[in-house]
């Protein structure tokens, strides 16, 4: 005949300290099963309308000190061509590439054409410059001008947390995070952090994507060395909280039960 483990009077006392456990656990499992909320981009779009951009997507950037440029080309003499395509500052692997670095003065170093100031010209300045310069040396040469250290940093709930590279101006919010595979279903779409370098330090400026409002913000664009934040949601906190809450039951529990064998040990 099989003996309860808590013998004589001790059976309803032990009856009552599993029930309390069991309820314990139970109460910690269900409050972390919250659904979350359904949450979609331009809340505030209640029809079809048009909406003008603060920032003309075809401004260019002027060229800076210590920018990263690629330049490549392309003419009907493709010997010649590997000549100038060499680059002048080769970077390490894993890098962004290589190519001509603007030093300190502004400038760049050529071939044929010697020492070049680029600091203050945008890529499409300096790319007919260079086409223009080159004519005496090449048949119909094409010139591409793109920025090889120009990049941007998004961090939080996205599915995949990256640093993209920016080879042209601009990048907007939207094409940024959708290249880094859209915001988690435990994002707070409406407070979406960003981070700017300035030359007095750093700006920041909270983003909402549920109001259509975006498109007409500055902000919307985003410029090299931006970094994207996005914050969890309620849910997502509440659930990193539950699952704490949760450990230090459990850890509770263990050590409970630990205490209550060893308890009846000695009783017996």
């Amino acid at each position: 005949m099989i003996k309860p483990i808590f013998p004589g009077q001790n059976f309803k006392k032990g009856r009552l300290l599993y029930s309390g456990v069991l309820i314990i656990l139970l109460t910690a499992f269900f409050s972390s099963c919250k659904v979350p909320q359904n949450a979609y981009y331009f809340k505030t779009l209640k029809k079809d309308t048009t909406i003008s951009s603060a920032v003309n997507r075809g401004m260019e950037l002027k060229i800076q000190k210590n920018d990263l440029l690629g330049i490549n080309i392309s003419s009907l003499n493709k010997e010649e061509d590997l000549t100038y395509n060499a680059p002048a500052v080769s970077i390490g692997a894993g890098s962004a590439g290589s190519g001509y670095l603007v030093d300190a003065d502004g400038n760049i170093q050529y071939h044929k054409l010697g020492v070049l100031h680029v600091e203050g010209m945008t890529r499409t300045a300096l790319r007919n410059k260079i086409q223009k310069d080159l004519t005496p040396y090449l048949k119909d040469p094409v010139v591409t001008v793109r920025y090889l250290n120009h990049k941007l940093t998004v961090l939080g709930e996205v599915t995949k947390p990256q640093v993209i590279q920016m080879p042209e101006e601009h990048l907007s919010l939207l094409e940024v995070l959708g290249a880094s595979g859209d915001v988690s279903q435990f994002a707070r779409r409406d407070n979406i952090l960003i981070i700017r370098e300035t030359g007095n330090g750093k700006q920041f400026k909270r983003i909402n994507l549920e109001d259509h409002s975006i498109f007409s913000s500055p902000w919307y664009w985003l410029q090299p060395d931006d970094v994207v934040y996005v914050e969890p949601n309620d849910i997502k906190l509440n659930q990193e909280k539950n699952t704490k809450r949760q450990q230090n039951i459990s850890i509770a529990l263990s050590a409970t039960s630990v205490a209550i064998l060893i308890l009846f040990k000695f009783i017996k």
